[in-house]
């Protein structure tokens, strides 16, 4: 079998790349000139250079496979300009996968977020029929992502052959530019985190989100969504656990929402000053008023999907900072 792979530079299209490499697939990967292409170097693959906004290059790429995982995403907080990730996220999805229902691809394997899932009230786990609107969505991100997911699902309608996953926070290896996830990490590991705020998420190690691709793959039904998720922890608990990795203390001050919101204003404004994004974003405050909680129990039940211990995914994570010089580890394992 042979698979596309776009997004294989990045987190979790790199992570996909390294499961299907390991059960036996032969893999190509979509590349943008002047990618970071460190990513590529953890698994055998031939790159071919091309562009989600470009239909000949996608055309060109998926020659001879026979299957395609869509991973490729702009995934940016706060950003200045938000046409990037519309462009990405829902045109550059629709460009895909007409390229793959006119190539005859035999499956689609679509990464979308739980960033489309809706959120209970009542601070239950949010799961596939929570119901959610667009109206719902926070920030451009989460939008371009709920968009490109109703691409996904007309193209599913109209007879293409597409299975929905819907990754939670994924944490570990290979997160090279950071996300805003592994900034967290990152940013927690060196001390740069001095307080937080009463929001929490899901947590889950990428390679079992990888492994979530391969099964919904092989098991998912058409036109469906499955989240990939691991455990439900508070943003104190996830601080915590990063901070006993590296011999930190963590933070204990816990700031008001009614805090935070005037210091993503002014950080935001920096940002449009400057065109630097800055770790906190007015978008990502807005986002943690509520807790981003989920289930995977679909997945289990359907794709036999399973995930390890969040620890895990933390501890990863924070080696493969060591290792690539983004972390350094002080004496008796306190981060300087």
């Amino acid at each position: 079998m042979k698979a596309l792979v776009t997004g294989a530079t990045g987190f979790v299209g790199a992570a996909v790349g390294r499961a299907l490499a390991h059960a036996g697939w032969d893999l190509r990967a979509l590349v943008r000139r002047g990618a970071d292409r460190r990513n590529l170097h953890d698994f055998p693959v031939e790159p071919v250079e091309g562009d989600l906004a470009d239909p000949r290059s996608l055309r060109t790429a998926l020659e001879g496979c026979d299957a395609l995982f869509h991973v490729a995403a702009d995934y940016r907080l706060g950003v200045r300009d938000p046409a990037p990730l519309y462009a990405v996220n829902v045109e550059g999805t629709r460009n895909v996968l007409a390229a793959a229902r006119d190539a005859g691809i035999r499956r689609i394997v679509h990464t979308s977020s739980v960033a489309t899932i809706g959120i209970p009230d009542d601070g239950t786990p949010g799961d596939e029929r929570t119901p959610v609107t667009l109206n719902a969505m926070i920030g451009h991100y989460k939008r371009s992502k709920y968009l490109g997911e109703q691409v996904a699902l007309q193209f599913a309608r109209d007879g293409l052959d597409v299975v929905i996953v819907n990754p939670s926070t994924p944490v570990g290896p290979g997160d090279v530019k950071p996300t805003p996830t592994g900034r967290i990490v990152l940013d927690a590991a060196s001390g740069r985190m001095p307080a937080y705020v009463d929001t929490g998420l899901n947590v889950v190690h990428v390679d079992d989100v990888a492994a979530g691709h391969l099964a919904a793959y092989e098991r998912g039904r058409t036109g469906e969504r499955y989240i990939l998720g691991g455990e439900n922890l508070s943003l104190r608990a996830i601080l915590a656990e990063v901070a006993g990795l590296v011999g930190r203390r963590p933070p204990r001050i816990e700031l008001p929402y009614a805090a935070v919101l005037p210091i993503a204003v002014v950080a935001e404004g920096i940002t449009r000053l400057t065109g630097r994004s800055l770790t906190i974003s007015l978008e990502g405050v807005r986002m943690a008023r509520k807790r981003m909680y989920f289930s995977s129990a679909k997945a289990q039940r359907e794709l036999g999907y399973r995930a390890r211990p969040p620890a895990e995914a933390f501890r990863d994570a924070v080696r493969w900072f060591e290792a690539q010089g983004m972390l350094r580890i002080g004496p008796r394992g306190r981060g300087r």
